[in-house]
């Protein structure tokens, strides 16, 4: 009886993959990224990590944890070995019946709860929010969310979300452009949209292109607010791109 009630929830629920791919440069994250994937509260979910490093070590270490990791192919550019990690994880979310996809980077840890609230607003894509460091023309830095809303169509000005829409007036907002941190993906977007990239970018700028070129709605979440660990030891300049 067991076995058949869930089964039916199984078919009544979306099935979720969660998942990133990651290497040794964000092994100082490794501990607190495990403890938030193993708070998720979302019961119908897998979880797969795609990891690129040159050798097995972090692979081991991950391995450790005992969450689900797989070896993805080495490339001298760090841009080729995520995308092509990523693609994998595309793949197994068309080829195994996943409903979702959500791209969960590792160093960003989210609200428990964080899949059943992007679920219910029934969105194609749906982001929540996390903060980066950002050098303004002033010369300073200062955090922003990584979720931008279209302020002119015709000189694809952006600009990301403000003050007011962050905590004065959270909520759900359309967006046209986030990062792949922490982003649910609907499988109906991935059979239109492969993960790339062009002249030396991330492959999350070209996602968002080609969703406002196929004109697929992106969401953000202003509620679902996560912890992004920036302080890396080993910043992105010194990784080989």
């Amino acid at each position: 009886m067991q076995t058949s009630d869930k089964k039916q929830n199984m078919e009544k629920y979306p099935k979720i993959l969660v998942g990133c791919p990651t290497s040794f440069h964000k092994d100082y994250c490794l501990k607190e990224y495990i403890q938030g994937l193993k708070g998720l509260t979302y019961p119908y979910k897998d979880i797969l990590i795609v990891e690129n490093s040159k050798n097995d070590d972090y692979l081991s270490l991950i391995k450790n944890f005992e969450i689900p990791v797989i070896k993805g192919q080495w490339f001298d550019g760090a841009i080729e070995r995520i995308i092509t990690s990523r693609n994998i994880l595309r793949k197994k979310v068309l080829d195994e019946g996943y409903d979702y996809f959500l791209s969960l980077e590792q160093d960003v840890i989210p609200p428990k709860d964080i899949i059943e609230r992007m679920l219910q607003h029934r969105k194609k894509v749906i982001s929540g929010i996390y903060f980066a460091n950002n050098k303004f023309e002033d010369g300073k830095v200062r955090l922003i969310p990584l979720a931008y809303k279209l302020i002119n169509k015709e000189t694809q000005t952006m600009r990301p979300l403000e003050a007011n829409e962050l905590w004065d007036n959270p909520g759900l907002y359309p967006i046209v452009s986030a990062g792949l941190g922490c982003v649910l993906i609907h499988r109906s977007v991935l059979e239109q949209i492969e993960f790339r990239s062009e002249n030396q970018n991330f492959d999350d700028r070209f996602f968002f292109i080609d969703c406002y070129d196929k004109e697929i709605e992106i969401f953000c979440d202003t509620t679902i607010k996560c912890k992004h660990m920036i302080n890396r030891p080993i910043p992105w300049a010194e990784i080989k791109k």
